[in-house]
């Protein structure tokens, strides 16, 4: 029997750096229907973003700022103790960087994700949250922002009128109170595409959430997301965008 429900895949591009390439993400632009765009701060060069832009543009999908902290050299994986105007600025520049690109091929941000420390740190630091929220007011509409169930950033933005998305991670494992599993732990990632996929569907039959995510940088990423997308398929999901 089918499910009777549309989820979005989304997976974090454009993290190459001049020479330094990372995930084949026209590979993965076939298997998605959201992507999430570095926008320059954890990763992204300026050529690359662009690339990736008309290459998400080409294929129809919903291009999504990924933000996060300035932090090239860790990756945005480390926390950083910023002042709230300091982070709402920086989460602004990177939206408006990266809008600008889109623009130029004929694309738009359509979305906001925070990236790495950034996103874990703002499912229960209450400042930053509402830091991540000023950025999104401050913008001439703000963009749904996509997150953790339960998160303090999305309890914020849904106060404030902005749309919220929540987002489940097929490629990652979970604590018991919903959190997700330290990087740093050996338990923390997912590297099975059988596994994965029976998750992503388990996950869809409870409505655990709007957006699954798949890690773009991670070894086998392509055929996860594949695997992953026929098993939604199969189980009667429809995939497509949370963004029209």
């Amino acid at each position: 029997m089918g499910i009777d429900i549309k989820i979005d895949l989304n997976a974090d591009l454009g993290e190459s750096f001049g020479r330094w390439q990372l995930g084949d993400d026209p590979a993965m632009l076939e298997l998605i229907t959201s992507a999430n765009v570095a926008a320059g701060f954890h990763a992204g060069d300026p050529s690359t973003l662009r690339r990736t832009c008309a290459e998400a543009v080409r294929r129809g999908v919903v291009i999504g700022a990924q933000v996060g902290y300035r932090d090239l050299a860790g990756f945005g994986r480390r926390f950083i103790d910023i002042a709230a105007d300091d982070l709402t600025a920086d989460v602004i520049y990177q939206v408006g960087a990266l809008d600008a690109i889109a623009a130029s091929v004929g694309g738009r941000v359509g979305y906001l994700k925070p990236h790495g420390a950034l996103y874990n740190t703002i499912v229960d630091h209450e400042e930053q949250a509402a830091a991540v929220v000023d950025a999104l007011l401050a913008l001439p509409t703000p963009l749904p922002v996509l997150g953790l169930p339960g998160s303090a950033v999305l309890r914020i933005a849904a106060d404030n009128g902005i749309r919220t998305v929540t987002e489940y991670f097929i490629d990652r494992n979970y604590t018991d109170d919903g959190r997700l599993v330290d990087r740093r732990r050996p338990d923390a990632l997912i590297d099975d595409p059988d596994r994965a996929a029976l998750r992503a569907v388990e996950a869809a039959r409870d409505g655990r959430a709007e957006s699954f995510c798949t890690h773009g940088d991670s070894p086998g990423a392509v055929r996860m997301a594949r695997t992953v997308r026929t098993a939604l398929v199969e189980a009667g999901v429809a995939i497509g965008p949370f963004v029209g």
